[in-house]
């Protein structure tokens, strides 16, 4: 029995060593937050509408709230981080007036659905926002400027009221107060940041990108791009701030040039199969001229059964609208209709899967193009005739600025390389973090990215991550976004907000704001 009782006691005092370890195990402390060789005492965000917070194609209270260098800044308060201003608009509307005249529009919405100007669900609103009679004081440690490109932040005058709006930022005018001609820059040196954040860049691609590549709104140039970018970060290290910076996503992953396809023509649509026999037959002659000229990939056909491609203006191929002319004159047209015809489609062919349309492209598919439609009457084309000539994506070929062609994606995609070369560079050069934003994003659109229990990926409305624009992040993907930059500070400078458990609760930020919030 005295035997039995040891045995049970050697037993007893193994599971009770077996629970201290355990206990041991689950009690070690964790992971002490340090700030490494970073001093975040005096935290300055330079950069554009991306670092404003700007959300839902506006920039409004609780959108900058949610901005990821304000979240960064909640993060550094628990390492010494000082106070964080931003320049906030005055209401939730989002949009801004000019003594008393509307010069941006309030933000978008969704009521579960496609997204929608705030007014078409609440009703008429007054942005209280007014360049003349409320602009806030700073200095402001936000120094974001949504629509600034990177020379810009170096160009004086461009928050004075008095070179607006051809040479004048409105958001960059409320913030420089008595100082008007001050740079972006020398705004955010003037506070002598101990630690800087830089993302700026993308408006250098995106004004391209999203204007369909028309010529509106050039890339900027590699030299360009390269003189700015290190005048910035030379003169942000130089100062001996320590910091962060992020490169250039490829915006042809943004849900701005993926939500709509390029066969939105669908068949089981009431209100275009009705209209497929008489397209085709009315495509009839041109198919025939494009076989007899050589180039049958041009042909229009819509089909009944399947979803079918956009006919769509392409700046790419060779204009053959006087060999069209002549040879639909040839088949028995008259001038002016087989002139029409040949003007109209001498560079025209149907959608494929390369090509990309931007997000407004989607509320013109299908809609008389009465630019056109008025120059036809002025040529004495009867009205039903003008009219049937003039649907957007179905007789008028979809115009350059909704449609981003594969030769402007490359031209996207070079621009892009080459100046994310630059940043890489200059970040490796100054001793900078460096967030690979353009990783990020394209992880966001191929795959998404999990998070708890529920997975981001970039798709519009639903997705989690980006904006009802389809450009701009909402406030959970800024959530993402900062954990990255805390990511990139941590590898850079031995802080340790990954390991001590001080990346934020993504899941803690909004994806929507409801129409009622003001």
């Amino acid at each position: 029995m005295k035997i039995k009782y040891i045995w049970l006691l050697f037993i007893v005092f193994g599971l009770t060593a077996c629970v201290n370890d355990d206990n041991s195990m689950t009690m070690e402390p964790a992971v002490e937050l340090t700030a490494g060789s970073a001093d975040f005492s005096k935290f300055v965000a330079v950069g554009n509408s991306l670092t404003a917070g700007f959300t839902d194609n506006a920039l409004f209270i609780a959108g900058q709230n949610n901005s990821f260098p304000n979240i960064l800044a909640q993060q550094f308060g628990l390492l010494g981080g000082g106070a964080f201003a931003q320049p906030l608009m005055n209401d939730n509307f989002g949009g801004m007036s000019l003594g008393g005249t509307r010069i941006l529009n309030p933000r978008l919405v969704t009521t579960g659905g496609a997204p929608l100007p705030l007014e078409s669900v609440i009703g008429p609103v007054m942005p209280t926002t007014d360049l003349l009679v409320n602009n806030p004081t700073g200095p402001f440690n936000n120094m974001g400027v949504p629509g600034a490109r990177s020379l810009e932040l170096l160009a004086p005058g461009y928050g004075n009221l008095a070179n607006f709006p051809a040479a004048a930022n409105p958001y960059f005018i409320r913030m420089t107060g008595a100082t008007p001609d001050a740079t972006v820059l020398e705004m955010a040196l003037a506070q002598a940041p101990t630690f800087f954040s830089l993302w700026i860049g993308n408006n250098d691609v995106l004004g391209y990108a999203t204007s369909g590549g028309d010529g509106s709104s050039p890339l900027t140039d590699v030299p360009t791009f390269t003189g700015a970018y290190n005048a910035i970060v030379g003169a942000l290290a130089g100062s001996g701030a320590k910091g962060v910076v992020a490169n250039i996503p490829d915006v042809t992953t943004i849900p701005f040039f993926t939500s709509v396809v390029h066969n939105e023509l669908d068949p089981s649509d009431p209100a275009f199969a009705p209209q497929i026999p008489a397209l085709n037959a009315a495509y009839a002659p041109l198919n025939a001229a494009f076989d007899f000229l050589g180039v049958p990939e041009r042909k229009v056909v819509f089909s009944d059964t399947e979803a079918s491609a956009m006919v769509i203006h392409d700046e790419s191929l060779a204009n053959i609208s006087a060999q069209l002319n002549a040879v639909l004159q040839g088949g028995g047209l008259d001038p002016l209709t087989a002139g029409l015809l040949a003007a109209q489609y001498g560079q025209s062919r149907q959608a494929n899967e390369t090509d990309l349309f931007t997000l407004l492209s989607g509320s013109v598919i299908g809609t008389l193009n009465e630019t056109y439609f008025n120059q036809l009457l002025m040529l004495g084309v009867p009205a039903a005739t003008a009219g049937q000539l003039a649907v957007n994506g179905l007789t008028y070929p979809m115009e350059d600025q909704h449609v981003l062609l594969p030769s402007e994606q490359l031209e996207v995609k070079t621009a892009t390389d080459a100046f994310n070369s630059v940043i890489a560079a200059a970040a490796g050069q100054s001793g900078l973090g460096l967030v690979d934003a353009n990783a990020l994003l394209t992880e966001l659109a191929t795959g998404g990215i999990a998070s708890d229990d529920f997975i981001l990926t970039s798709d519009l409305v639903l997705g989690g991550a980006f904006s009802l624009d389809g450009v701009h992040p909402n406030s959970r993907g800024y959530a993402l976004i900062a954990n990255e930059f805390l990511k990139a500070i941590d590898a850079a400078y031995g802080s340790t907000f990954s390991e001590s458990g001080n990346l934020v609760d993504i899941g803690d930020y909004p994806t929507n704001f409801s129409p009622l919030l003001q």
